[in-house]
């Protein structure tokens, strides 16, 4: 087990019992805002337990949202796509853009990108790049939409901060809602969007509460328990 600074120690005695004190979202913003002492900008993450078999293909939480307020990183974003709609990915702001030789260079292991988006009529081309993109959850997905005729959407979307996310082998799901240098209302705005729309793709399969904890924290702090 990793043992814990001094900062961090610090900092967990201003929330010792999370579990037992949740707290309304604009006092846990307000709390993570006072936990930023780092000399770089953490980044905000959150993490939502969910009262799902995550064993169960029919109960899978995955998909993607573009926050209100960004996550405050540009991420670098790779398209498989040929002619006019490789012009549009480009036009966009894609970082790289290809076909035969994206995928080479994918092959032999080149992963320095976030996000990879592909044209429907790319993926016999994408799809045997499986065991290199898949373990660094990379791989195109149709239900990521990350698969789509409107590469160049996609890739403003991203470029703007839009963010995947998938639950765990435990049933959670985390993902990062922005920068602990944001104003406390854009955090909050962005955990909002994030939660509200954890709650719309609720799958029909789930059975009793299906959001049962949330937590906010920063890239190295304590995590606050959400009422």
């Amino acid at each position: 087990m990793p043992t814990q600074s001094k900062r961090f120690k610090a900092l967990a005695v201003k929330n010792p019992t999370p579990a037992k004190n949740p707290l309304p979202l604009d006092q846990a913003v307000k709390m993570l805002k006072e936990f930023g002492n780092t000399k770089f900008d953490q980044s905000v993450e959150i993490a939502v337990r969910l009262g799902i078999d995550p064993k169960q293909a029919d109960q899978l939480v995955r998909g993607s949202i573009v926050l209100p307020n960004g996550i405050g990183k540009s991420l670098r974003v790779i398209v498989f796509a040929k002619g006019d709609l490789a012009e549009a990915a480009k036009a966009a702001g894609a970082d790289e853009v290809g076909a035969e030789e994206l995928s080479k260079k994918v092959k032999d292991g080149w992963t320095d990108f976030d996000v990879c988006i592909a044209a429907p009529d790319m993926m016999g081309l994408v799809g045997p790049l499986g065991k290199v993109l898949g373990p660094r959850g990379l791989m195109p997905s149709p239900r990521a939409g990350t698969v789509t005729p409107e590469v160049a959407k996609t890739v403003k979307e991203y470029k703007a901060g839009k963010v995947e996310f998938r639950n765990d082998d435990y049933g959670i799901v985390h993902a990062v809602v922005g920068k602990v240098s944001f104003t406390a209302e854009k955090i909050a705005e962005n955990v909002k969007a994030f939660i509200e729309h954890i709650h719309h793709i609720k799958p029909n399969a789930v059975r009793g509460q299906y959001v049962k904890t949330i937590s906010i924290s920063a890239t190295m702090s304590p995590g606050i328990r959400l009422a």
